[in-house]
Order: structure tokens, then C-alpha cells, then sequence
């Protein structure tokens, strides 16, 4: 999930790089979702930070998180956990 907020809106720049892994791995394992956390009282805590920030869940629970868009550490991120 990437968790923005309104004022800087979703993370544009990894855009790419989701669909590349989400091609290699296959739509059934891996889903990528957008979240502003103005709106999601569960998000709170992400609120008035100016990084993206990059969240990741397993059987519906958190289990990873990253900070800003280093796409060398999501890539390994979302291939971990897979």
C-alpha cells in the first residue's frame, strides 16, 4: 500500500517498478493499493510526513514497511515477502 498524503499525492515515481515485479511474479501473488491517510483514521500515524511511505501486508496483517522511494530496498521489500 502506498500511504500518501493529499498534499503530495501517491508516489508516482515507483509506478514502474510495481509493474515490472507484479509482471515477473504474477497478478495472483502480489497487489498494490493507494491509500491517503487523511481520509483512514487506521493511517494516522503516517499523517504530515513529506517521504512516501510504502506498507506492506500478509494474511492481513502489517509485516514490512518502507520509507521513501528506494526502489533497490522495495523491490527486495516485496520479493521477501513473496
Amino acid at each position: 500500500v502506498d500511504a500518501f498524503q493529499a498534499w503530495c499525492g501517491p508516489c508516482k515515481t515507483v509506478v514502474d517498478l510495481f509493474r515490472k515485479i507484479r509482471n515477473e511474479v504474477g497478478s495472483d501473488l502480489l497487489h498494490f493499493a493507494v491509500a491517503e491517510v487523511d481520509s483512514i483514521d487506521a493511517l494516522a500515524k503516517y499523517r504530515g510526513k513529506s517521504e512516501p511511505v510504502f506498507l506492506f501486508y500478509a494474511g492481513g496483517e502489517l509485516v514490512a514497511t518502507v520509507r521513501g522511494p528506494n526502489a533497490p530496498l522495495l523491490q527486495k521489500t516485496i520479493l521477501e515477502q513473496l
